[in-house]
């Protein structure tokens, strides 16, 4: 009886024990500087995007063509555009697919840059390595926008169906971004493993017959993880930049679904006319989103670089 109830708390441990690792990582991160601020403007814009059906916001499709291009004010604080649209409420909703995109593209980029890093570092020198490290080579090679370009020219901008799948054009581009992230993150990621694969502990574990799925997983990832993470949080920066920009040439979120790049877009011929506040505030907005994840990353390399944790332990001491 008594070992079952052992069995039972176990878990429950295990859980309290990460809860409390969970809550110490963010308190350290909370107490840099830059990371407070990263975190800070990050968390605002998610908890904006996501909480945007719930907030006290206008239809950001309705138009008010007697309130077109209507300066910031009371009745509309960011002011509104060519077609009386609320631009606050665009931008807020806009946050939704901008910021979505950007978190799969990293999703997509670390699961295949960490699982192909992983195994390339793992078995080098073997054909496994050479195979994998110069598929990476050949997609690093072509850049991002003569990807997107070929894609809707062969696809278009329109939904595709694959079999059973219909894939719309946002989810075809975060696909494609997704893809050509992975190499930068794989080479990462297979560098950190080559030094790890050949320390003592590895070896070890390998005379002790652990399997080659533990060893990954369980000792190397670990050693090796910060590193891609302080890299994915300063890359969905870039993906952000990039889905604005491939929204603005007409390749990325179609109208009239409302994304940072569409609505840039659609105050580029206003930028000299006078309404400074179409192009303003959705710029300013990616230009916080991308400076919050710079400002996270920085934060993230402080907390989970292991030298300056033995440092600041040092001087606890």
């Amino acid at each position: 009886m008594q070992a079952i109830m052992q069995d039972e708390q176990a878990p429950s441990a295990e859980a309290e024990t990460r809860g409390r690792h969970a809550q110490t990582f963010l308190a350290r991160l909370a107490r840099t500087p830059v990371g407070a601020a990263g975190l800070l403007l990050v968390t605002t814009l998610a908890l904006a995007a996501v909480l945007a059906p719930v907030l006290p916001l206008q239809d950001p499709l309705l138009l008010h063509m007697d309130h077109a291009l209507t300066a910031p004010g009371r009745e509309f604080l960011l002011g509104t555009d060519q077609a009386g649209r609320d631009l606050l409420s665009r931008i807020i909703w806009g946050g939704r697919a901008s910021l979505a995109i950007g978190a799969c593209v990293i999703a997509i980029g670390l699961a295949l840059g960490i699982s192909i890093g992983l195994v390339a570092g793992y078995f080098s020198r073997t054909w496994i390595e050479e195979s994998l490290m110069k598929l990476m080579e050949i997609f690093a090679s072509i850049p991002l926008l003569i990807w997107a370009i070929a894609m809707v020219g062969v696809l278009g901008v329109q939904p595709t169906t694959f079999g059973p799948f219909r894939l719309s054009n946002e989810a075809k581009l975060t696909l494609l971004i997704g893809l050509l992230y992975t190499p930068g993150l794989a080479r990462l990621t297979h560098g950190l493993v080559l030094q790890e694969a050949a320390s003592e502990y590895v070896l070890a574990r390998r005379v002790q017959g652990a399997s080659t799925a533990s060893i990954l997983f369980t000792d190397i990832l670990p050693n090796v993880i910060s590193p891609v993470l302080v890299q994915a949080a300063i890359l969905m920066g870039v993906a952000i930049i990039v889905e604005a920009s491939l929204s603005f040439i007409g390749l990325g979120v179609q109208p009239p679904t409302p994304s940072w790049g569409t609505l840039l877009a659609d105050a580029r011929n206003l930028v000299f006319s006078g309404e400074w506040w179409v192009a303003f505030f959705p710029g300013l907005t990616v230009f916080l989103a991308v400076l919050g994840l710079n400002l996270l990353g920085d934060g993230l390399r402080v907390v989970l670089d292991p030298r300056r944790r033995t440092s600041a332990a040092g001087e606890l001491l």
